[in-house]
């Protein structure tokens, strides 16, 4: 199958997942705004942000080397998953004996219950999901997308609507969707064939580790840039200002989406190619597409930004819309950057995703204290924004060991400076401001309209089909 063709039909289908659950999921931001305080919401934003952070390190980060070496012919898929699992038990099993530790904090016992038990879940969770993309499963993938959210969603109506359980039963759907898709998983996949102890072997988890564990300190660096402002704020502003910040969170979701389905597909594609004598050409072509689609989604969000805000979300939570264009163009940067990021992958040189990281990680930490005490919310959303934007550019210049990607920087220059004129706009509370930001769409459209049109003939071609 033509590369391209391939990764569009991958695409397709981790979008009918993607779409569906994402969709879900921000369908649910009113509920969460009308049934959960600004504190509540906030409260509970960073018991899942925590655990963002946790799952790499409890998991030792298994889950990524299952992905790479269950699509690598030379160990057997058994293998993979009986050692993956095997390492996923004992993380899990070292977590638990510092729960004692934990339980002396003054953290709420029943809130840290709760962490505890998604925490664990989410280990073997993304073991398993992962492990059905190596397989090329993706319609499995797909579905489990869908599976998960959807019950979460039940579950969060029920017991937030009916039982009134605030918290704790946004926090007990999140367990009840992840026991879900574990166990669909475990079916459609027939787990119970690949399973076998005499396949635990050191020589395989040392190499597994060797592989997950240099991308531990990036995923730390990545939640520095992208959460640890919640701290920031909570610390600088209040809980209730966290619980607007993580509103402002929900609306990039939905640019979040294509940057999901894509960076799923992309993955596979880059891991296939990577051997390919045209690899420069195919990855530079791609990433034409995808910067065209990022920025064009961008400009989409900005004209209805506040329509939505003031038609969707109560009242209390409108002044999230500030940080909203900031978080955007994070979005835009770290999907560039996981693009690029992908390369280390391809060629199994994880060590140099940290390198890169950790600048970006550093700048979140300073630019987040130097800037919410003054600015807010919005400074967290500037700090995010600049700190992607660092790893971004710095990876640009490292990946070009293993591979040289062609950028147009006269599009991509005009595509930020319209975006940026949109952002303007916003906040200058302009009398005919709606229909100023359509005609800067347009504009973003007609920059990248040569970008598109290969991609519309594709796109046809697979609709047809």
């Amino acid at each position: 199958m033509n590369s391209y063709k391939k990764l569009l039909n991958n695409s397709f289908l981790f979008a009918i997942g993607n779409f569906g659950s994402k969709i879900i999921l921000l369908l649910l931001v009113p509920l969460y705004t009308y049934y959960l305080t600004t504190a509540e919401y906030g409260f509970v934003d960073l018991i899942t942000t925590s655990t963002i952070l946790l799952l790499p390190i409890v998991s030792a980060n298994v889950f990524d080397a299952v992905l790479r070496f269950t699509m690598d012919k030379e160990e057997s898929q058994s293998q993979v998953l009986s050692n993956s699992l095997f390492v996923a038990a004992l993380g899990s099993i070292a977590a638990v004996s510092l729960y004692p530790l934990l339980s002396l904090l003054k953290i709420d016992q029943d809130m840290l219950n709760y962490t505890y038990v998604i925490l664990l879940l989410q280990v073997f969770q993304n073991i398993l999901s992962q492990f059905a993309r190596g397989l090329g499963k993706i319609k499995v993938f797909a579905i489990n997308g869908i599976w998960m959210t959807l019950v979460m969603s039940i579950a969060n109506v029920i017991l937030l609507t009916r039982y009134d359980m605030g918290i704790a039963g946004y926090l007990l759907s999140i367990v009840i969707a992840n026991v879900a898709s574990i166990g669909y998983l475990v079916v459609a996949l027939k787990i119970w064939r690949f399973l076998d102890l005499s396949h635990i072997n050191k020589p395989l988890v040392k190499t597994m580790l060797a592989y997950a564990l240099p991308i531990i300190p990036n995923s730390i660096m990545w939640w520095l840039i992208s959460a640890s402002n919640r701290y920031f704020i909570l610390g600088f502003l209040t809980a209730s200002a966290n619980g607007i910040y993580a509103v402002a969170n929900k609306v990039p979701a939905i640019l979040s989406l294509v940057t999901s389905i894509f960076t799923q597909s992309w993955q596979l594609s880059a891991i296939e190619e990577y051997e390919s004598e045209y690899k420069s050409e195919f990855y530079s072509k791609v990433f034409s597409y995808y910067s065209s689609l990022l920025f064009l989604g961008t400009s989409s969000i900005l004209v209805v930004l506040k329509l939505f805000m003031a038609s969707f979300i109560a009242p209390e939570y409108y002044e999230a819309w500030q940080s909203v264009p900031f978080l955007l163009l994070g979005v835009v940067f770290s999907s560039f950057s996981a693009f690029l990021g992908t390369n280390y992958l391809a060629a199994k040189e994880t060590r140099g995703v940290f390198r890169t990281s950790v600048y970006g990680g550093a700048a979140s930490l300073v630019l987040n204290y130097l800037l919410i005490p003054y600015f807010g919310l919005i400074g967290a959303g500037v700090a995010n924004m600049i700190s992607f934007a660092i790893m971004w550019i710095l990876r640009i210049f490292d990946t070009k060991r293993y591979i040289v990607i062609v950028m147009n920087t006269q599009i991509m220059i005009a595509n930020l400076v319209l975006v940026g004129c949109q952002i303007g706009i916003l906040f200058l509370n302009l009398k005919f401001e709606s229909l100023i930001e359509m005609l800067f769409f347009a504009l973003v459209f007609a920059n990248n309209r040569e970008l598109l049109s290969p991609l519309k003939g594709l796109v046809k071609s697979r609709m047809k089909k």
